[in-house]
């Protein structure tokens, strides 16, 4: 059976709790989910929200790229990616993403492959607005994330 994949980009709140269930539900070869949510942070009490832009038919076209990519790499029962667009408040979920498997270290591996993709590569602009209603720049990825991605363009 090949990896069932869902990939949503949407401007409401997801439930991870929820989500995660629908991998498994109804299945009993499932061993391992790994999920991961991000959350916005406020910065040290200075950053009010992030407001994400995209480009909708491109954004949801190249995450299910790269999650079709993360199915063939491991042996997944099933992948899930969910990013948030729009306003989003510190504290608030941006982005999540689930990886099914019979084993961990597949399941591991796969969500973080597809973490670091979301973070440096998926078609996704940030701005940050801050709680003394100044608008900062887009943020870029870090080099640190940028360094997280290279390990799997080198593997």
């Amino acid at each position: 059976m090949s990896a069932r994949i869902f990939v949503r980009v949407q401007k409401e709140p997801f439930d991870a709790t929820l989500e995660a269930a629908s991998l498994t539900k109804g299945r009993s070869d499932i061993g391992a989910v790994v999920t991961f949510t991000g959350l916005c942070r406020d910065e040290g009490g200075a950053l009010n929200a992030l407001e994400i832009e995209h480009y909708p038919v491109m954004a949801e076209a190249e995450i299910a790229r790269i999650a079709s990519q993360a199915a063939v790499r491991w042996p997944l029962e099933g992948i899930i990616a969910i990013h948030r667009f729009g306003l989003i408040r510190a504290g608030e979920p941006i982005v999540f993403v689930a990886a099914a498997s019979q084993h961990r270290a597949e399941a591991f591996a796969a969500a973080a492959f597809l973490m670091d993709y979301l973070k440096t590569g998926a078609p996704f602009w940030k701005k940050q607005h801050f709680k003394n209603g100044a608008s900062g720049g887009w943020v870029a990825a870090k080099g640190e994330d940028e360094a997280a991605a290279e390990r799997w363009r080198a593997s």
